[in-house]
């Protein structure tokens, strides 16, 4: 008995080995050399697009991993064309760019670069062409990670067809007269121990057989059954079996399994059937005899179980490979690969794919047929889908409806409901305006058009008067199908009116121009007048369309003065404003904002103060001040001045942002000139202001003449302390601030700061005194005459520029010079002897 065992194990371990394939053997294929890209949908295109967007891959990486896949160049080409279409009708181009031009000459290196990838990624990365592939209708039951085991539900009550075997334990209860509960396993043997009763077998008896069974035998040992005293026997823990699953599956071999668990169940548990393995002749083996045989279809399309059995120990299920594959593709609602059994038509095919989709072309399918040793097509109509058989190999495209009308007719402009009509027999431009709400107010009548198509498909232009297509039948067009007809909006045939307002208003700029505007309207446009406006002498420019090219004096704008109520009430006014018009409103003459200027340092009310006079003058200013400190420097008084002031115009009348934008950004291009100097920088906002170099000992001494300045708006005077330093800056070994002793050179004070560095411009030194001016090196003979040092100065040093290295031509250039001079003086001695 126990050799037995053994021999059975062995055969079981045998027929499992047999039936066993590697798990690459369901993994989809890796090769797309033989893929049609036409034959994937915009939804399969557009879901492989959105996986590669999440692994972080363009559109340029997925082509070249479609290359790697061996995608032949001419769909390679098509699968661009269909990503970059569905790009456009999704609105988004972004990750559309880097395409190479010549897609052959770059497939190979594609196709090496994707298999190094493969190699290091296979692992993380999701097929990106799985969507594409054709999937074998039923194994998605399988396949899905997220879908719902087919484990039993254990938690129900037991089935009273359900058969003890051996492992199971029954509860029985016993109430009423008498009371026990008592749970009891099966034995191998399928006996049951009832205490004081003795042994029952119960192996291979349902649940009802096995009741009966046990209150015959508690009836037989003074157990009042069904005088006062009741039976209930439930099941309590089930038992495990051991299913063999062999054939084309994808994890064959034997399984344990709850007794409660149906041929589906096992299915799931072994994986389902692999890529030839069989949906449709799954065969149920008990006892060396095939009892039932399952189709997944039945179960797929009509959720059928009459075949799902419930299991028992050693029952074997075989999955055979398939028998005849066909493939429907295109536009129905399932397309997959679908198995076939022995009388069935093309129809019950079309059936377990769902049916057409909406937009399926129906009255006939094409099949690619298997020939001997080639392909031939066929074509299979709809009266005959259901008589049709279908032959091993066989494919069936499902097309699309042409995406083009058979009676549209499109109307677009300056109607109230432009769009797509019905090209209606007969139908006219006229009736075709009526049917969009008929012409706005801004319709131009005096010309629409028609694109028209020719019976080549050309494009025709037919040109018509709008107005006597409305009003006389003979100028009335009738339509054909995909004529477009275009009406204009007299807006769109000039520039967009506007007139514009300058000067002393509120928002000054450029306003939508409407009839009959006046002066008064485009000023309360802009937000009425500005303080110190006048309302009187406005000018109105307006553009000319008379001008004399002959003459050199030719008028090129007219221009009007016109005058406005000053608190803009409505006046009767002839003059109205004309497309284009530009309205300047000019300050009143007298109109003056307060002007400020500043005073710093040793001064007895440094502040600020306000200008009286536009003579007044720096001398005045002092004069306001109270004088001088005793501990004040009169030499070193600077003033400082904005640029507005320098230019002479009033800052309040001047939109100084240009200006200051220009200063600035010549400053900046000065400092990166400083750039390789570490010892010194420029400071933009030193030099955004202006430093006036003044004489106020003189101004003082002789008031009134020509170097006491009139001040400006925002002018800065400053008279510092009496200064006792001087400070040493630029390329000296340690700038520094030097204590002032009279009568010591330039020299001596660079001397105190260490002297001139290696890189020191000598001849470029200058001196800052503190009221601003600036005074260079000069040159006497050959020595380097430097500026007198004054208390409070600053001493610079400028670097010399970096020395720039000789090209070949430069070199060229020189020897070539250097020779023809040699020659020149050659020629001259054998001239003189």
């Amino acid at each position: 008995m126990n050799n037995l065992k053994i021999y059975v194990a062995l055969l079981v371990v045998v027929l499992c080995f047999l039936a066993h394939k590697p798990a690459s053997a369901q993994s989809l294929p890796q090769n797309l050399s033989n893929y049609n890209v036409d034959d994937a949908s915009d939804a399969q295109i557009r879901q492989m697009m959105q996986s590669a967007q999440s692994q972080g891959l363009s559109d340029a990486q997925l082509i070249q991993m479609a290359q790697g896949r061996n995608l032949p160049p001419a769909q390679v080409q098509r699968l661009q064309s269909r990503i970059a279409d569905i790009r456009k009708k999704d609105g988004n181009s972004g990750a559309t760019s880097g395409y190479g031009s010549d897609t052959t000459n770059n497939q190979s290196s594609a196709r090496k670069n994707y298999q190094q990838d493969d190699t290091l990624n296979r692992q993380n990365r999701i097929d990106l062409f799985k969507d594409l592939q054709p999937k074998v209708f039923g194994a998605s039951l399988f396949r899905n990670s997220k879908a719902n085991t087919f484990q039993p539900n254990l938690k129900l009550a037991t089935p009273v067809n359900y058969i003890i075997g051996p492992d199971d334990k029954l509860k029985i209860d016993v109430y009423g007269n008498s009371v026990a509960s008592w749970t009891l396993p099966v034995s191998p043997e399928g006996n049951i121990n009832i205490p004081g009763v003795g042994i029952l077998n119960v192996s291979g008896r349902t649940i009802e057989q096995a009741t009966i069974a046990i209150k015959s035998r508690l009836a037989a040992n003074n157990y009042a059954i069904g005088k006062g005293t009741a039976v209930q026997v439930s099941l309590g823990d089930i038992r495990t079996i051991n299913v063999i699953l062999q054939g084309e599956l994808v994890k064959p071999g034997t399984y344990s399994l709850s007794s409660l668990s149906t041929a589906f169940d096992a299915l799931y548990a072994a994986g389902g059937p692999n890529d030839i393995g069989s949906f449709r002749k799954i065969e149920i083996v008990r006892n060396n005899k095939v009892i039932s045989q399952l189709d997944l279809y039945d179960f797929i399309t009509h959720g059928g179980g009459k075949s799902n059995i419930v299991l028992r120990d050693q029952d074997l299920i075989r999955v055979p490979p398939y028998g005849a594959h066909v493939e429907l593709k295109g536009e129905v609602k399932v397309p997959a690969i679908f198995e076939t059994l022995t009388g069935e038509k093309l129809q019950d095919i079309l059936n377990y794919a769902g049916g057409f989709t909406d937009q399926a072309y129906t009255e006939r399918i094409k099949v690619d047929q298997v020939s001997g040793q080639q392909h031939r097509f066929k074509d299979v109509f709809e009266a005959d889908y259901s008589k049709y058989t279908p032959l091993r190999g066989d494919k069936f495209t499902i097309a699309r409806i042409l995406d083009r009308y058979e009676n549209r007719v499109t109307i677009k402009g300056a109607v109230f409901r432009p769009g797509e009509f019905e090209l209606k027999n007969g139908l006219t431009i006229a009736q075709l305006i009526k049917n969009a709400g008929g012409l706005k107010e801004d319709a131009f009548t005096g010309r629409g058009s028609i694109i028209r198509l020719n019976p080549d498909n050309s494009i025709q232009q037919i040109s018509f008067n709008v107005q006597d297509a409305l009003t006389k039948p003979s100028a009335d067009i009738v339509l054909q199908r995909e004529d477009s007809v275009s009406i204009t909006s007299v807006f769109d045939l000039h520039d967009r009116y506007s007139v514009s307002i300058k000067g002393q208003v509120r928002k000054p700029g450029d306003f939508n121009y409407a009839d009959s505007m006046k002066v008064a309207d485009l000023i309360i446009k802009a937000g009425g007048f500005a303080e110190g406006a006048s309302s009187k002498r406005i000018e109105v420019s307006r553009r000319v369309y008379d001008s004399d090219p002959s003459l050199k004096n030719s008028r090129v704008a007219q221009v009007y003065s016109v005058n406005v109520d000053a608190n803009l009430k409505f006046e009767d006014i002839n003059f109205s404003l004309k497309p284009f018009d530009i309205v300047s409103v000019y300050s009143l003459p007298g109109y003056e904002t307060q002007k400020i200027v500043k005073v710093e340092g040793e001064v007895i009310f440094p502040g600020y103060y306000t200008i009286q006079n536009k003579n007044e003058k720096i001398s005045d200013l002092i004069r306001r001040t109270g004088g001088l400190t005793q501990s004040a420097d009169i030499e070193g008084g600077s003033l400082k001045r904005d640029n507005a002031a320098i230019l002479g115009v009033d800052k309040t009348k001047l939109d100084t942002t240009a200006l200051n934008k220009e200063r600035t950004d010549r400053l900046r291009r000065l400092q990166s000139s400083y750039k390789d100097t570490t010892k010194s920088t420029v400071d933009i906002e030193q030099f955004r202001n202006n430093y006036i170099g003044i004489n106020l000992k003189k101004i003082l001494q002789h008031p009134g003449e020509g170097d006491d300045l009139i001040l400006e708006n925002g002018d800065v005077l400053r008279v510092p302390k009496e200064q006792q330093t001087v400070r040493v800056n630029g390329e000296v070994l340690y700038p520094s601030a030097i204590v002032y002793t009279g009568g010591k050179s330039f020299r001596g004070y660079v001397l105190n700061a260490g002297g001139f560095s290696a890189n020191a411009l000598k001849r470029g030194a200058y001196v800052v005194y503190p009221n601003g001016t600036v005074k260079g090196t000069t040159k006497v003979l050959f020595f380097n005459n430097h500026p007198k040092v004054k208390p409070g100065s600053e001493i610079f040093v400028p670097k010399k520029p970096e020395p720039k290295g000789n090209t070949a031509q430069e070199i060229l250039g020189f020897a070539t010079g250097l020779a023809s001079l040699g020659a020149i003086i050659l020629g001259i001695i054998s001239v003189t002897k």
